[in-house]
């Protein structure tokens, strides 16, 4: 038995520290950065990516964050990627096909004839298994020149062996997601904002990048994945309860409006895409229902507007920036919530 006894930190116990700044005003700091991957191709956008949930990675939430440059992780399926690039060229770079394990994921990739997509994210909730590293590697050869995002992994070993398999950028997180039970039900995860730190150093010595992914609960906490080092902060839950989502609406019992939200290890996402949750696992994400909060415009201007914050509190005038300039400390609360149940 090891037992690591090191404290672990998620985004809920640091803030970042303020210093002097030269920035003069919030609209002075840029969010876009370019990237140039392995093979060449470049990128330009906002380094955030909406998570490849059913009720998040969209054609509506795809087609309204492509307006600020920033990538959605469209859900699971080829056709359902190659149908939106073919009907929307002009937003290719700004989503991302996305495959699992599973049996139709296999099959598009060896039937496929679409042209290299920017990204591909190879999604799993566990990328320790040699099969999925196998996986990884067959998606590369397939299409050489996009962008290749895998995982999930939290330690840099995890990072090593998804580099080694042709992945330039590693999704970091297990169990911290908002929709995730894996914590609970397996025992098993890591603090956030620990992986992040601990995989970073590993990543930029292999050249390539961590995509943070989960644990997003204020939009504040993209700020601190930053200065943690993460070249993409992906997040699910902050984006939900929109009318991009597509998720069913319901009605409380004082007649506000709610929306239908799941992970993808919930028993609700097993029984619409898999035909039930098999005998031999147990559910591990939530079945929730959230506010109805509109369109996702105004979440997302308060996400990059805390973002431009952060930088001209540290004199970033952008984000890459952020990550050289800031500094976190460890903290017992980060915010006050005297008044935020009265909140209008």
């Amino acid at each position: 038995m090891i037992v690591n006894y090191e404290p672990k930190l998620d985004y809920a116990d640091v803030l970042i520290v303020p210093q002097v700044s030269e920035i003069k005003s919030r609209k002075d700091v840029t969010l876009e950065v370019t990237y140039k991957s392995k093979s060449g191709r470049n990128w330009y956008g906002i380094p955030i990516m909406a998570a490849n949930m059913s009720t998040v990675g969209t054609w509506d939430m795809a087609l309204s964050l492509s307006k600020y440059k920033i990538v959605t992780c469209l859900k699971k399926g080829g056709d359902y990627y190659s149908n939106f690039v073919t009907t929307y060229p002009d937003c290719k770079d700004y989503v991302s096909l996305t495959l699992g394990l599973d049996s139709q994921s296999k099959l598009f990739v060896d039937t496929a004839t679409i042209d290299d997509p920017t990204f591909v994210c190879v999604d799993v909730a566990n990328g320790y298994m040699t099969s999925f590293h196998d996986f990884v590697r067959k998606v590369k050869d397939k299409w050489k020149t996009s962008i290749i995002i895998a995982g999930n992994v939290v330690t840099p070993e995890g990072v090593e062996e998804l580099s080694k398999a042709g992945a330039e950028f590693v999704k970091v997180g297990i169990g911290s997601g908002s929709m995730c039970l894996t914590r609970r039900v397996a025992g098993v995860g890591y603090p956030q904002l620990s992986a992040v730190l601990e995989c970073v150093e590993t990543a930029e010595a292999l050249g390539i990048g961590i995509v943070s992914d989960g644990g997003i609960v204020y939009p504040g906490d993209f700020a601190k994945s930053f200065v943690a080092g993460a070249a993409f902060s992906m997040a699910g839950g902050i984006l939900t309860g929109h009318d991009e989502c597509g998720g069913e609406i319901r009605h409380g019992q004082n007649g506000e409006m709610r929306m239908v939200h799941y992970g993808m290890s919930s028993k609700t996402a097993n029984e619409k895409y898999n035909g039930g949750l098999a005998d031999y696992r147990a559910s591990e994400g939530r079945t929730v229902e959230v506010p109805y909060r509109g369109p996702v415009v105004h979440t997302i201007q308060e996400i990059l507007g805390g973002l431009r914050s952060a930088c001209s509190y540290v004199g970033a005038s952008c984000l890459p920036e952020l990550g050289s300039r800031g500094t976190l400390v460890k903290v017992n609360r980060t915010i006050n919530t005297i008044f935020e149940r009265h909140e209008v």
